[in-house]
């Protein structure tokens, strides 16, 4: 692996590809499609997402906001990992949020 710096203030948010309408996302880190990769992602108020797996780990830290799943609050200082082949969500965000998405090993 290389060392990768990114000043997430000079990246411009996108649409979040795969993702329901409204959301964005800062891409920080990615090697190559499909591999494990590091984003800021960004739920717009009403974000409603349903269950759904991952072959990585994933990695999530609220940033601002709070969604839900699982019937369960994760508010901004939440930190959650979600191991890989595990069904999560659906997820839901109200008023929307702003989270640190991490997949790896």
């Amino acid at each position: 692996m290389r060392e990768v710096v990114v000043k997430t203030f000079e990246v411009a948010w996108e649409v979040a590809t795969g993702y329901p309408p409204g959301t964005h996302w800062k891409v920080l880190h990615r090697e190559n499609e499909g591999e494990p990769s590091t984003i800021l992602l960004k739920l717009a108020p009403g974000f409603d997402m349903p269950a759904h797996s991952h072959m990585y780990v994933e990695h999530h830290y609220v940033l601002g906001g709070e969604y839900e799943s699982q019937g369960k609050r994760f508010p901004a200082g939440t930190y959650r990992v979600i191991p890989k082949h595990v069904d999560h969500g659906p997820f839901r965000s109200a008023n929307g949020a702003e989270l640190l998405v991490m997949w790896g090993d």
